[in-house]
């Protein structure tokens, strides 16, 4: 792990229009090139508030929010979404993926978005589908099962096809949302080990988001939503 800062937050503001009185402030937030941070809160915190922020998806009503030296509140709706998309792996809470779509194709998706993630799926292992299938079988999803839809998975399975989306192309960071929610706590601490081995492999920054503290060993740091945003005002968010 390097010194260098990924994740940059200055005071930050941010208030849903005609909401209900939540707020969401910062003073101050780092994260540094390969970290794995477990970051928690209760339900209706403000977590998927921040992801969304830190995603491009929302703007802030004031402050700053730099990844990998990128100033996001200062880029176009447009280059926010490119940005997104080259350098930012997801995985949902609900997965989002597509039911029409097979295996394979849910993976590549994120390919059909960013030609530099296309690039470095194909640097990685010589065609697009050779790394999708690399990354499947990493995190145990076996060949027979690569070229079914989606929809026939148990949700165990589509959680690792989602966290393969978010994965390949080696992006910098990787954020996950809630997304071992539907799983019991032995799925719950494979996954986690699998997606960890993953970033670590591809050097990837890890910001991992929960309620629930006890998935919180094995990260670098555990930190609560209110130890950095000790100002969150009354009301509920995402």
């Amino acid at each position: 792990m390097t010194s260098e800062t990924v994740i940059e937050i200055e005071n930050l503001r941010f208030r849903w229009p005609r909401g209900d009185g939540f707020r969401l402030e910062i003073p101050s937030f780092g994260v540094r090139a390969g970290e794995r941070i477990f970051l928690y809160g209760p339900s209706g915190s403000g977590k998927s508030t921040l992801l969304g922020l830190l995603g491009g998806v929302l703007v802030p009503e004031l402050g700053r929010i730099r990844l990998l030296g990128s100033e996001l509140t200062h880029l176009k709706p447009s280059a926010r979404d490119r940005f997104r998309a080259d350098h930012v792996g997801f995985v949902f809470q609900q997965f989002n993926l597509i039911p029409y779509l097979s295996v394979v194709d849910n993976v590549l998706l994120s390919c059909r978005f960013s030609a530099r993630r296309r690039a470095r799926a194909m640097a990685a292992s010589g065609s697009l589908h050779d790394e999708a299938a690399r990354l499947l079988a990493h995190l145990d999803l076996e060949e027979a099962l690569h070229r079914q839809g989606v929809t026939r998975l148990s949700v165990g399975q589509q959680q690792r096809v989602a966290a393969a989306r978010a994965l390949i192309g080696r992006p910098e960071i990787v954020i996950a949302d809630e997304p071992t929610s539907a799983l019991d706590a032995e799925r719950q601490e494979a996954f986690l080990a699998l997606l960890a081995g993953e970033c670590l492999a591809a050097g990837s920054t890890l910001l991992f988001v929960s309620h629930d503290r006890r998935l919180a060993a094995g990260f670098d740091r555990e930190l609560s939503l209110a130890s950095i945003s000790p100002a969150c005002g009354k009301g509920r968010a995402a």
